[in-house]
């Protein structure tokens, strides 16, 4: 948690600080023009690289996550079972392929269908995203109320939520708060004209194919 404080919000706090907003955009890093206004001999340069370098090791973490998810739900039956087929090492080579076609053809979407295809799968990543943050705390809740209903004592827990029960719930009503917000900004927007519907045809399909509706 402290590392989280100190990476992010303290690092938020100091470019906030530094930057003016008029100033502030997407084309170029933050960090790069935080350190240029401030004549620090090649330290644009070397952020440069930094971010590069994270992009890099993201983009590669993403492919791992891509892969052992399209494993996992082929192992579960969800996709076809050819999927979940491993080598000598233990590596999906099948979902890792699968991976990487679909980040070459959003690298190429990125390209040519900017303002189209890549548009739709980035508003698709970041509703999913935040549905998945709104999980979390609607989990947390269930499980404490099975928890009791169960004869079981809150006490019981290894670990307790802080400021449970009200912390999920504020965390729910931020989350709601953020999703409303993105309908008034037309440059997020696309967020649920391509979110909501992927979102609800995930939900139809899994619960025609396994026969709960």
């Amino acid at each position: 948690m402290l590392r989280l404080v100190i990476f992010f919000v303290l690092t938020i706090i100091v470019l906030a600080s530094l930057l003016p907003m008029n100033e502030a955009g997407v084309l170029e890093a933050p960090f790069v023009v935080v350190f240029d206004k401030m004549g620090i001999p090649y330290a644009a340069d070397i952020m440069n690289f930094v971010i590069l370098t994270a992009i890099l090791s993201a983009g590669n973490s993403g492919l791992y996550a891509s892969s052992r998810m399209l494993w996992s739900l082929s192992n579960e039956g969800q996709i076809g079972p050819w999927v979940a087929k491993i080598d000598d090492r233990g590596v999906p080579v099948r979902a890792l392929v699968m991976s990487m076609i679909g980040a070459v053809g959003a690298l190429f979407a990125s390209k040519y269908a900017e303002d189209s295809v890549f548009l739709a799968l980035v508003s698709i990543a970041g509703f999913a995203v935040v549905g998945v943050w709104l999980s979390i705390p609607f989990a947390q809740i269930n499980f404490r109320k099975e928890w009791i209903k169960s004869g079981k004592s809150v006490e019981d827990l290894k670990f307790r939520v802080p400021f449970s029960p009200v912390l999920p719930y504020i965390t729910i009503a931020l989350l709601a708060v953020s999703i409303i917000g993105i309908a008034y900004d037309a440059e997020q927007r696309p967020g649920l004209y391509f979110g909501l519907p992927f979102v609800a045809f995930c939900y139809i399909y899994y619960y025609l194919r396994y026969k709960k509706i």
